[in-house]
Protein backbone atom coordinates (compact mmCIF):
# COMPACT_ATOMS: atom_id res chain seq x y z
CA UNK A 1 0.00 0.00 0.00
CA UNK A 2 1.37 3.22 -0.76
CA UNK A 3 0.42 6.81 0.92
CA UNK A 4 1.08 10.22 -0.60
CA UNK A 5 0.03 13.59 -0.09
CA UNK A 6 0.68 17.35 -1.49
CA UNK A 7 3.78 19.85 -0.10
CA UNK A 8 1.54 21.53 2.55
CA UNK A 9 -0.39 17.81 3.38
CA UNK A 10 -3.64 19.22 2.88
CA UNK A 11 -4.91 16.69 0.35
CA UNK A 12 -3.70 12.89 0.94
CA UNK A 13 -4.40 10.00 -0.62
CA UNK A 14 -3.70 6.17 -0.21
CA UNK A 15 -3.46 3.71 -2.95
CA UNK A 16 -5.25 0.37 -2.02
CA UNK A 17 -5.46 -0.98 -5.48
CA UNK A 18 -2.35 -2.66 -8.23
CA UNK A 19 -0.87 0.87 -9.25
CA UNK A 20 1.01 -0.02 -12.97
CA UNK A 21 2.71 1.48 -15.92
CA UNK A 22 5.12 3.71 -14.08
CA UNK A 23 5.80 6.44 -16.83
CA UNK A 24 7.51 9.44 -17.39
CA UNK A 25 5.45 11.79 -19.51
CA UNK A 26 7.46 14.59 -21.45
CA UNK A 27 3.98 16.54 -23.50
CA UNK A 28 3.71 19.92 -22.92
CA UNK A 29 1.24 19.86 -20.65
CA UNK A 30 2.80 17.74 -18.25
CA UNK A 31 6.04 19.51 -18.73
CA UNK A 32 4.22 23.34 -17.75
CA UNK A 33 2.63 22.12 -15.06
CA UNK A 34 4.96 20.32 -13.36
CA UNK A 35 7.96 22.33 -14.38
CA UNK A 36 9.75 19.41 -16.16
CA UNK A 37 8.52 15.92 -17.07
CA UNK A 38 5.76 14.24 -15.13
CA UNK A 39 5.98 11.05 -13.38
CA UNK A 40 2.90 9.01 -12.78
CA UNK A 41 1.29 5.26 -12.38
CA UNK A 42 -2.20 3.98 -13.12
CA UNK A 43 -4.33 2.42 -10.04
CA UNK A 44 -8.11 2.07 -11.15
CA UNK A 45 -10.51 4.68 -9.73
CA UNK A 46 -11.59 2.16 -6.79
CA UNK A 47 -7.94 1.22 -5.95
CA UNK A 48 -7.17 5.07 -4.92
CA UNK A 49 -8.46 6.97 -1.72
CA UNK A 50 -8.53 10.62 -1.79
CA UNK A 51 -9.51 12.92 1.10
CA UNK A 52 -8.71 16.45 1.35
CA UNK A 53 -9.75 19.65 -0.73
CA UNK A 54 -8.73 17.99 -4.42
CA UNK A 55 -9.28 21.02 -7.04
CA UNK A 56 -10.06 19.52 -10.81
CA UNK A 57 -8.44 21.88 -13.85
CA UNK A 58 -9.99 20.38 -17.51
CA UNK A 59 -6.54 20.27 -19.32
CA UNK A 60 -8.40 19.04 -22.38
CA UNK A 61 -11.50 17.97 -23.66
CA UNK A 62 -10.56 14.15 -22.42
CA UNK A 63 -9.08 14.99 -19.32
CA UNK A 64 -8.51 16.38 -16.23
CA UNK A 65 -5.76 17.35 -13.68
CA UNK A 66 -6.22 17.15 -9.63
CA UNK A 67 -4.17 19.42 -7.54
CA UNK A 68 -4.18 21.02 -4.29
CA UNK A 69 -5.69 24.39 -4.19
CA UNK A 70 -3.67 25.35 -0.84
CA UNK A 71 0.13 24.50 -2.41
CA UNK A 72 -0.57 24.04 -5.75
CA UNK A 73 0.77 20.67 -5.87
CA UNK A 74 -0.19 18.36 -9.36
CA UNK A 75 -1.40 15.04 -7.95
CA UNK A 76 -3.55 13.62 -10.43
CA UNK A 77 -4.48 12.90 -13.96
CA UNK A 78 -7.40 11.57 -15.27
CA UNK A 79 -9.29 10.66 -18.73
CA UNK A 80 -12.55 11.01 -17.93
CA UNK A 81 -14.82 7.87 -17.81
CA UNK A 82 -12.14 5.58 -18.02
CA UNK A 83 -12.09 4.17 -14.46
CA UNK A 84 -8.54 5.03 -13.90
CA UNK A 85 -6.57 7.46 -12.23
CA UNK A 86 -2.78 8.34 -13.09
CA UNK A 87 -0.98 9.93 -9.30
CA UNK A 88 2.09 11.39 -9.10
CA UNK A 89 4.86 9.01 -8.08
CA UNK A 90 6.79 12.31 -6.97
CA UNK A 91 3.92 12.46 -4.01
CA UNK A 92 4.24 9.24 -2.71
CA UNK A 93 6.05 9.24 1.04
CA UNK A 94 8.97 7.27 0.81
CA UNK A 95 10.15 4.78 -2.06
CA UNK A 96 7.68 3.50 -4.48
CA UNK A 97 9.22 0.71 -4.96
CA UNK A 98 8.35 1.05 -8.72
CA UNK A 99 10.89 1.56 -11.34
CA UNK A 100 9.67 3.76 -14.74
CA UNK A 101 8.65 1.07 -17.43
CA UNK A 102 8.76 4.04 -20.05
CA UNK A 103 8.94 7.42 -21.05
CA UNK A 104 6.44 8.78 -23.49
CA UNK A 105 6.01 11.95 -25.79
CA UNK A 106 9.44 12.03 -26.11
CA UNK A 107 9.28 13.78 -29.82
Amino acid sequence: MLKGSCLCGDVTFTVTGKPYDPAACHCSQCRKMSGHVWAAAIVTEDGIEISGPVRWYASSDEARRGFCPRCGSSLFWQVRGSGQMDFALGAVDGDTGMHLGRHIYVE
